[in-house]
């Protein structure tokens, strides 16, 4: 998924964790609607990213999205550690 880094496109950059919330919070600041969304939002994520590259990173996530949406990634089977007695 949209992760560390994008094995699913090739010479995508890698994102660390801090740069991927910082990628969260600039989407939600900067909407759709936003003149230079993608400009702005690599402003904020910063490491040198491009508009192109988050934008690219914004799409990735769309399409995980939708493979997890439409039954093509398993859901995980956790296990109930807990020892629940009536």
């Amino acid at each position: 998924m949209a992760a560390s880094s994008n094995s699913s496109g090739g010479g995508e950059s890698s994102w660390t964790p801090k740069q991927n919330k910082l990628f969260e919070k600039a989407l939600a600041k900067y909407d759709k609607d936003t003149p230079d969304r993608w400009h702005n939002v690599a402003r904020e994520v910063g490491g040198n990213k491009t508009a192109e590259e988050v934008k690219r990173h914004y799409e990735i996530l769309l399409e995980d999205i939708k493979h997890i949406e439409s039954g093509h990634v398993p859901t995980p089977n956790y296990k109930n550690n807990s020892t629940a007695k009536t």
